[in-house]
This record gives structure tokens, C-alpha cells and sequence, in this order.
């Protein structure tokens, strides 16, 4: 949603957050250090490029057994080439595993497998580095949604990205980062967000699945509600991926937008 906005907006300050600190390292460096980010990628993509399958889910998993056992206390304002290697780890492991999904176990630790591709775009310069220079709008920080409060005003836009609440039985995916984001946070969330548009006059949006039981209607009772398709791939049944409903919920109406 950042990157859309500020390709077609000038924004004059943009705060993001999330509460994984590995993705919040990788987009800081990307800020921050971009160059010595490139160079570690490109020795990834040249390892992966020059090996066979077998020799590729060797160095998926030797790659991955690093990242889960180096125990690293994340200083984000000094990025060492220690914390720029983990960053470089992290991006590696999003372009190389199944379906470029980000799960942990209950340990904490990252386990989606091998994706087995035939080519791997791992080091991507070009958009790195756009990246990069977008990102100098922003301000970078591992925190919870209800961290931002203080951020915001009524010249404010705010989108609020939860993990979607499971659409059936065999999706029961309701953790992130170790954190649980059930029924009972989607409430709190509401409450949060409900707060923010009466307090403090904000533009909202947020989105989520839609499980069609009526659950969202509910908890944003009186808020605007749309329904949208958006491409999914990550299914273990490839008949099932593609284009699936979402729900994009706002405090305003899309006439009001300039």
C-alpha cells in the first residue's frame, strides 16, 4: 500500500510498522543500505544460479538453520554487516521458499520448506534501489498497531493491514511472529480503529478475508464495507489459488477521496 500511494501521491511523511522485526531490519536496510544489500543478494542469486536442485535445498536449509539459530539483538539504528547478512538471509529465503509464504513454528522459528523453483529472481537491484528511495519518506519501526495512536492526526491516512482472519477450517492460520490474532484481537482491532475515527478524525482503512458469516459486518457495523478480488497463490491445491473475495472496510466514502 506504501509504494502505491507514494508512486502516485506526494506525501510529505510516511510511518510504518509492523510487529516482525526481521521484516522491519530488511526494510530499514533497504532504506538505509541498499548497495551493500545488492552485493549480498547478488552472491546469493550466484550461489543458487550455479547450483542443481539437490545443491539448492542444501543451501535453503543451511540458510534457513542460520537464520533461526543466530540469536541477534536487532540495533536498527546501527546496521551492522552482521544485521545487512541477516536482511540479505531474509529476502533470500522469501524468494526461495514455497510460495513465498512467512510462517513460524510455535518455537518461533521459520519452517516453510523449499520451493523447489527453476529460477529465482534473489537479488533484485533495480527495485531495491527504487525502493530504497522511497522509503526515505518513511519512518521505520517494530511496534503494534497501537503504537501509532501518537502519529496520527486528521490530515492522516491510515491502513491497517491485520492478519486475515480464516475464511475455513483447514486455514486456521490465526498466529504472527508468535503472536495470537484470533476472533478476540480482530475485536480489539475494531475497537482501535473505532477509536482513531472518533478521536482523532483520520482517514481509515483497513482489510481482511471474508469469511461471509458475517463477522466483520458486526464488529465495523456502520462503516463502509466493499467487497474485492485480489490473486492468491498460496494454496497446496493449485485448482484453489486465484482470485478470492476480500473485504476493504473504510470510515469514509471513496467520493470524498481528492
Amino acid at each position: 500500500m506504501f509504494f502505491e500511494i507514494i508512486s502516485k501521491y506526494k506525501i510529505e511523511k510516511a510511518y510504518l510498522s509492523d510487529i516482525n522485526k526481521d521484516l522491519i531490519l530488511t526494510y530499514i536496510v533497504i532504506q538505509q543500505k541498499p548497495h551493500k544489500l545488492i552485493d549480498k543478494l547478488a552472491d546469493y542469486q550466484k550461489d543458487f544460479d550455479n547450483k542443481n536442485q539437490a545443491e539448492r535445498l542444501n543451501l535453503f536449509l543451511t540458510v534457513r538453520k542460520e537464520l533461526n539459530e543466530t540469536e541477534i539483538k536487532i540495533n536498527y539504528k546501527k546496521l551492522t554487516d552482521l544485521l545487512i547478512k541477516r536482511a540479505a538471509q531474509f529476502i533470500f529465503l522469501n524468494k526461495t521458499c514455497f510460495n513465498g509464504l512467512f510462517r513460524l513454528n510455535s518455537k518461533g522459528k521459520f519452517n516453510v520448506p523449499y520451493g523447489k523453483y527453476k529460477t529465482a529472481s534473489i537479488c533484485d537491484a533495480e527495485n531495491i534501489s527504487a525502493a530504497s528511495q522511497s522509503l526515505n519518506k518513511a519512518e521505520i519501526y517494530q511496534a503494534s498497531y497501537g503504537e501509532c495512536y501518537q502519529r496520527i492526526n486528521d490530515a492522516a491516512f491510515v491502513y491497517f493491514d491485520p492478519p486475515y482472519k480464516p475464511i475455513s477450517k483447514t486455514a486456521s492460520f490465526t498466529t504472527y511472529t508468535g503472536f495470537e490474532f484470533a476472533d478476540k484481537q480482530q475485536q480489539e482491532l475494531s475497537l482501535f480503529f473505532k477509536k482513531i475515527d472518533k478521536e482523532l478524525g483520520a482517514k481509515l482503512m483497513l482489510s481482511n478475508s471474508n469469511p461471509n458469516d458475517g463477522f466483520f459486518q458486526k464488529i465495523y457495523k456502520g462503516y463502509n464495507i466493499s467487497k474485492v478480488y485480489a490473486n492468491r497463490y498460496v494454496n497446496c491445491n493449485g485448482d484453489k489459488r486465484g482470485k478470492i473475495s476480500e473485504l476493504v472496510i473504510t470510515n469514509y466514502l471513496k467520493s470524498t477521496i481528492k
